[in-house]
C-alpha cells in the first residue's frame, strides 16, 4: 500500500468534525494495556489538534479528510455500534482494525456506507456471527481480510451465508486480495471467483 501513503500529506488542519469523531471512537474503547505497548490512540492527544500528524491516521492533501486509519493492534477492547462515529469518517479509503478485541461482537452493517474503501481488514479480532450484506456493497474493494476471527479454542467466529460468496464475488469486482480463513462457508467455490481477473491472492479454511 505504498503509493496510497504517499498520496498522503500532514500539512494541513484535519477537520473539527473528523477530530471529534477520531476521538469520540477512540473514547468508546477501553484501553487494555499501557501507552508504552500501544502507542497509536494513547498518544493522541499529545500530539496536538492536528489529527492528521496522528499515528494512524492519513489525510488528503487537498481536502484535510481523514483518508486513511490505522489502528491495528492497538489494545482495543470494545465493540462496534450502529451509532458509532467511525461511520462519520465517509471519506476513508484504507480501514485497518485487526489485532484487536472487539469482543465477539457483530462487524456492523454501517460499514457498508464507507463507500470509498479500497482496503478493509478485521482480522485476528473477535468479531463473530454472520458478515454483513452490506459488505459486499463495497465495491471499491481491492483487499478484504476477515481472517482468523477465532474463540479460545481456535474455533472460527464468522460465517459467510446472506451474502454466501458467490454474490460477494459477484459484486466485489476488483478484489485483489480476498483471505476468509476460519470463516464458516457453507456454499462451494463458485464459478464467478474464475471470472475475477484481479485477484492475486484468495485463502480459505
Amino acid at each position: 500500500m505504498t503509493s496510497f501513503f504517499q498520496l498522503s500529506s500532514h500539512q494541513q488542519l484535519c477537520r473539527k468534525d473528523e477530530y471529534l469523531a477520531l476521538m469520540q471512537f477512540k473514547d468508546s474503547f477501553v484501553i487494555e494495556r499501557q501507552a508504552s505497548t500501544c502507542p497509536k490512540v494513547n498518544l493522541w492527544k499529545s500530539q496536538g489538534v492536528d489529527c492528521c500528524s496522528w499515528e494512524g491516521i492519513w489525510c488528503d492533501h487537498n481536502t484535510s479528510h481523514v483518508i486513511g486509519l490505522d489502528l491495528s493492534s492497538s489494545c482495543l477492547f470494545g465493540s462496534i455500534n450502529s451509532s458509532s462515529s467511525l461511520f462519520c469518517l465517509g471519506h476513508l479509503q484504507y480501514l485497518n482494525l485487526a489485532l484487536n478485541d472487539f469482543n465477539f461482537s457483530k462487524i456492523p452493517s454501517e460499514v457498508g456506507n464507507l463507500s470509498r474503501l479500497t482496503y478493509l481488514n478485521l482480522s485476528g479480532s473477535f468479531f463473530s456471527g454472520q458478515m454483513p450484506h452490506e459488505i459486499s456493497k463495497l465495491s471499491n474493494l481491492a483487499k478484504l481480510d476477515l481472517s482468523l476471527n477465532l474463540d479460545y479454542s481456535n474455533q472460527g467466529l464468522l460465517e459467510l451465508k446472506r451474502p454466501d460468496l458467490s454474490s460477494l464475488a459477484q459484486s466485489l469486482t476488483k478484489l485483489e486480495w480476498l483471505d476468509l480463513s476460519s470463516i464458516g462457508i457453507n456454499s462451494p467455490i463458485p464459478k464467478a471467483l474464475a471470472n475475477m481477473s484481479s485477484l492475486t491472492y484468495l485463502h480459505f479454511g
